[in-house]
């Protein structure tokens, strides 16, 4: 090790600019102690930098309809035991408005990937009407939104830019997975007409800035085969690409995916990873926002309440109609699929008694980092 890297922790998480080798060791740290030194640190950061709100994202998973075939995933296109679906307009609009009433401030639209004009024309008539029903005295400028919904061109991005009608609160994740192109390769490959390759990942994250939304990318802690090292790199290119916000979580089996021989990390060590990659690219990013993601809680009980504590600003309740949230099963035993939206209630009281944290109510709640960037 440098001497950067074996001075005391304590002087290490007073810095601001951190070397490899600084990171590495964070995101190495096993013991209780100084985990929790790492936790306090980016709790505190994460005050300062971004404040004392949790911003809300109601999480609508409209189809698990996909053309990718990436080997880690449960909706893979080749996953022919899954019953496939893809919500009616009314439907989403129906959960954008208990969103809005809910005071969520965003919701998040999320689907497997399609690229064809009929799909491209729906999701514009859908964030057309999105907005015109949801602006209101309390958003004026209607509800925010986060798409995912995979690689697509400039030209598909900029339209459904423009149909959202809310350039303040126009978000995509698009998420790299591994910025390790042999991992980024293992992951995805699926060769033929939507074949995967990591510099299209990376050019669709420049369309997007291009076309004007805050960029969110992530990857995948604890893959088969990815080291320390490997995550390391992910929060240098979150870094170089300007990232946004993050949204990243453990890695855990699919029986519907292409990996379940590989097996997967046990979830003691996982979820201690998993805390220590939050609070490690919070110290490094501090003004981003940073989702906790329902994967921390499938491996633990109140996980997602764990990674607010350990520095995460962002929860995407799901609010999904109950009828259709166990076919969107992207990993196995995935949290939530089996209670309806009353059941979010819960974790927000949670995140308030449990983090002190409050909960930023009818606000867009977009990163810092867009702000300052875009000011």
């Amino acid at each position: 090790m440098t001497a950067t890297s074996t001075k005391p922790l304590s002087e290490l998480l007073a810095q601001t600019e951190f070397s490899d080798d600084d990171i590495v060791r964070l995101l190495g740290l096993t013991d209780p102690e100084e985990c929790e030194a790492l936790r306090q640190r980016a709790f505190d950061v994460t005050t300062e930098k971004t404040g004392n709100n949790v911003y809300l994202r109601g999480l609508i998973e409209v189809s698990n309809i996909c053309t990718a075939n990436c080997r880690y995933c449960g909706i893979r296109k080749d996953n022919h035991t899954v019953e496939r679906y893809t919500l009616t307009e009314e439907s989403i609009v129906a959960c954008a408005l208990h969103a809005l009433h809910e005071g969520y401030g965003s919701i998040a639209i999320q689907a497997g990937e399609r690229r064809d004009p009929k799909w491209i024309a729906w999701i514009s008539r859908l964030l057309e009407r999105i907005h015109k029903e949801t602006v209101c005295e309390e958003l004026p400028t209607g509800l925010g939104v986060t798409l995912s919904l995979g690689e697509q061109t400039y030209e598909v991005y900029k339209e459904w830019a423009e149909a959202s009608g809310n350039p303040t609160g126009l978000r995509y994740l698009l998420r790299i997975e591994s910025s390790n192109p042999r991992l980024f390769a293992e992951l995805h490959s699926t060769p033929g007409k939507h074949e995967k390759i990591l510099e299209h990942r990376y050019q669709a994250l420049r369309d997007l800035r291009r076309a004007g939304y805050q960029v969110g990318t992530g990857v995948m802690i604890g893959l088969p085969g990815q080291t320390l090292e490997d995550l390391m790199r992910d929060i240098r290119t979150f870094g170089e690409m300007g990232a946004d916000m993050i949204g990243m979580g453990p890695y855990i089996t699919s029986n519907g995916a292409d990996m379940t021989a590989l097996g997967m990390m046990e979830k003691r060590p996982l979820m201690q990873l998993a805390l220590n990659m939050i609070s490690t690219t919070r110290l490094v990013m501090p003004d981003i926002n940073i989702a906790a993601a329902t994967a921390l809680e499938t491996l633990e009980p109140n996980g997602r309440v764990r990674g607010i504590r350990h520095g995460c600003n962002v929860i995407m309740p799901n609010i999904t109609p109950q009828t259709t949230r166990a076919s969107y099963q992207l990993y196995d035993n995935k949290a939530g699929t089996e209670v309806g939206p009353e059941s979010n209630v819960l974790v927000e009281r949670n995140i308030v008694e449990m983090t002190g944290r409050t909960l930023g109510l009818n606000l867009l709640g977009s990163s810092r980092r867009w702000a300052a960037r875009t000011a």
